[in-house]
């Protein structure tokens, strides 16, 4: 099956995040998303963002146009939200994005009324409708794809960077797990989701849809859910492994590391140097630890199996790369990085807000719109 790659321009950038509709008072999902789509999704017709719906009708997505710079998609997001609010705030409907509700149900909620989405909940059943969980998704422009196959499989290797930063779902239905991020182990039961197959090169990803395809797994490549994978339509890398951030500034600091690093895999590869892949093994243990520990988590960092904390990995990846954000011009957005890791990622910001409400999860919900609105709000010392 032969796979088109989209021409896109190297190292742009689009975003895409998905939000929470609820109840300013109760805290919990409000399903009023289709009541809202209508007049959202006219009024974006000409705008560089859209709005649209999502498998549930308690969720509203924004995606960017493509952006030169971060601070480009980042702006075209604030002005999605910004219209967003427009509608919702009249309506007595607040805005929070985390990658998991702290204490809502799956049974309460209903499925979007479009037959791909009845579809997945018809095949996948009971992990179908657990699927209450928020993302954001990162897309970077790749000017050539036999670019794309290589450069996933050392991105691979910062998915637990990109996973522990971005954690944000300590409650599950009421529950403290124990888990920063309970949502990267909940979506990868999904068929298709997951780490990123070891590809070698582009005729290998057609000959493995070509796979797919001819036993009915999937239709076309639109239904990779892989936590990194080839988006061919829009010509870019995709990352798909973060929960949803869970304010504004975030979400740039960790668009500007993916856009970073996949530049900086691109020049490697433009001055011959090879890429180091880590054994899948390898990616599947550091995936569970930083789902299970989240920035606190110790990763595995090399072939050879040297095993590094994960905020001092982190720091001397910003410190080694920061020459290369300089030159994207997401300098700024890039040093958020570092004030997640000064400040505290979401998860831990969530986990503190329950405590200090003696674990009442309706406070942890109320913490989250307020820093969608404002943005994060620092840990007590």
């Amino acid at each position: 099956m032969p796979v088109e790659f989209a021409s896109s321009p190297r190292s742009t950038v689009g975003l895409e995040w998905e939000l929470m509709l609820a109840d300013p008072h109760s805290g919990d999902l409000v399903g009023r998303a289709p009541e809202l789509l209508q007049d959202l999704e006219h009024a974006s017709a000409p705008e560089r963002h859209t709005v649209t719906g999502e498998l549930l009708t308690n969720t509203i997505e924004v995606t960017s146009g493509i952006g030169a710079t971060v601070a480009d998609a980042v702006g075209d997001i604030a002005t999605a939200i910004a219209s967003v609010r427009a509608a919702t705030d009249p309506a007595g409907i607040e805005l929070l994005s985390a990658g998991s509700h702290p204490f809502a149900q799956w049974y309460d909620q209903q499925v979007t009324d479009k037959t791909r989405y009845h579809s997945l909940i018809e095949k996948t059943q009971w992990w179908g409708r657990n699927m209450m969980i928020w993302g954001i998704h990162v897309h970077v422009g790749v000017e050539d794809r036999d670019k794309v196959l290589p450069i996933i499989g050392a991105l691979t290797s910062y998915l637990p960077h990109l996973q522990g930063l971005a954690a944000s779902s300590p409650f599950w239905a009421g529950e403290r797990t124990g888990y920063a991020s309970n949502r990267a182990l909940v979506f990868q039961q999904l068929p298709t989701a997951g780490l990123p197959w070891a590809l070698r090169d582009w005729s290998a990803f057609e000959s493995y849809l070509d796979d797919m395809v001819g036993t009915g797994v999937m239709t076309d490549a639109t239904e990779v859910r892989w936590d990194i994978r080839p988006a061919p339509r829009w010509g870019t890398i995709e990352v798909r492994a973060c929960d949803g951030m869970s304010t504004l500034s975030e979400l740039a600091a960790v668009a500007a590391l993916a856009q970073v690093l996949v530049e900086s895999f691109s020049r490697d590869l433009d001055q011959g140097r090879p890429l180091e892949v880590l054994p899948p093994w390898f990616h599947r243990e550091n995936k569970w630890r930083a789902a299970r520990y989240g920035l606190d988590a110790e990763v595995i960092v090399s072939a050879d199996g040297v095993q590094r904390p994960l905020r001092d990995h982190l720091a001397e990846t910003l410190e080694r790369l920061s020459p290369v954000a300089r030159e994207l011009r997401c300098g700024s957005e890039f040093a958020g990085v570092g004030r997640i890791l000064r400040d505290g990622a979401s998860y831990e910001r969530q986990v503190a807000a329950a405590d200090a409400h003696e674990g009442d999860l309706h406070e942890v919900v109320q913490h989250l719109i307020r820093e969608f609105r404002s943005g994060p709000e620092t840990l007590a010392p």
